[in-house]
């Protein structure tokens, strides 16, 4: 059964609680990139375009509530209020913002809006009981509204108060940002054109030992790249050099190499420096790399075998750089990766959030995949094959 969308909700005049990924970098009470706030606009103007009374709720950041002085400084650090000027730019309605998220001043604000206005409320991690699910505060929230849609895909995975709290009581619907998500991410993994090739890079074998074993069951080649592939190397019994290692995974590399057989795909060469830091000396070494030498992204000749493995490929998902993309000297392979993904004919290409997606867009292929998801780690969980309680909770269609 298809989950229900803000199409199916009848909206107007309706209080429209809306969860919203607002979770944006703030430095000096300054946005410095508003692409969250950007994404959950289609569903917003919908919603102001319909005559609902908008009421928005986000996370922003991370507030201890142990400690009491953290707490007042991540506090101070996580306001919305930036996010609500920011918001009034690019919306054409009124935007009230509640430096609460309870009390008779929210409750007022809610009241006194009218249709196509929108109240956004302060960061909801300021409530203790959010992270927790608390009945009482998914209750006092749901209260607030006649109807719920979740738009924040980056906090579907979470089973929050107002992620699914919220979605227990009030009829409930996908936004667009997140039926989108689901729409995408559904065809790559659930119901994928074949060929499926799935790459994975990134630091650590650990980050991504259920997407491997999910992966090896669903796809048809799994190449595997940047820091995590150097466990795998040692589990082969090569020579990695002071290279990135998880001694602890070398043994359920093992498992994979043999689950794997010849679906898994490694790097055959490696380009290295003999400091992370100050290299005095950079080469590519095939097979073992000297004793002195880290591998930092994958040479030459993987990125003609990777290409080759990717040709005739009908779907690819991708998560994970090829190795330490921020420094030029070695983008080349996740650069080289990406184009390669990017000018596959006729092929669904995703990209699982994370440093993959930043990697894209920093790059200029932003508009050459097929998707990019905006929530790594709620996409790594559905690559997975998890349930994602934020997804779960919401109606089914009539």
């Amino acid at each position: 059964m298809a989950k229900k969308t803000v199409f199916d909700l009848d909206v107007k005049g309706k209080r429209v609680l809306v969860r919203v990924d607002f979770n944006v970098p703030i430095k000096e009470g300054k946005i410095t990139n508003d692409n969250r706030i950007v994404s959950a606009l289609p569903t917003i103007n919908y919603l102001i375009e319909h005559g609902a009374k908008i009421i928005l709720l986000s996370h922003l950041g991370k507030v201890d509530h142990k400690d009491p002085v953290k707490c007042e400084e991540n506090k101070k650090k996580n306001n919305m209020a930036p996010v609500a000027v920011r918001l009034q730019e690019l919306v054409n309605t009124k935007v009230t913002f509640v430096n609460q998220t309870r009390g008779a001043e929210l409750e007022e604000a809610v009241k006194n809006l009218n249709d196509g206005e929108i109240v956004l409320m302060q960061n909801t991690r300021y409530e203790k009981g959010e992270s927790k699910n608390d009945p009482e505060l998914a209750k006092y929230w749901a209260s607030l509204g006649d109807l719920f849609v979740t738009d924040a895909f980056g906090s579907v995975h979470r089973a929050h108060a107002s992620t699914v709290g919220i979605a227990e009581i009030l009829p409930s619907a996908l936004g667009f940002l997140v039926q989108k998500e689901v729409e995408c991410l559904s065809a790559a993994i659930d119901n994928p054109k074949r060929p499926l090739v799935a790459i994975l890079g990134g630091a650590k074998v650990s980050d991504k030992i259920a997407v491997i074993e999910n992966l090896l069951k669903i796809a048809d080649k799994v190449i595997i790249g940047g820091g995590m592939s150097y466990t795998f190397a040692k589990a082969l019994g090569r020579n990695i050099g002071t290279s990135l290692l998880e001694e602890d995974k070398i043994e359920l590399a093992k498992e994979f190499l043999e689950k794997g057989k010849d679906k898994l795909i490694l790097p055959v060469d490696t380009n290295c420096a003999n400091d992370f830091d100050n290299p005095t000396e950079i080469k590519v070494f095939e097979g073992d790399i000297p004793d002195d030498f880290m591998g930092l992204d994958i040479g030459p000749k993987t990125i003609e075998l990777f290409k080759k493995e990717l040709e005739g490929a009908k779907t690819v998902v991708w998560n994970g750089p090829m190795g330490v993309f921020e420094n030029p000297t070695f983008a080349v392979g996740t650069i080289e990766i990406c184009k390669a993904i990017s000018e596959l004919p006729g092929a669904m290409t995703v990209i699982g959030g994370g440093d993959s997606a930043s990697a894209a867009i920093n790059l200029g292929f932003k508009d050459k995949f097929t998707h990019i998801s905006t929530g790594g780690g709620a996409s790594l969980e559905y690559m997975e094959g998890k349930v994602l309680p934020g997804i779960a909770i919401i109606q089914e269609k009539d």
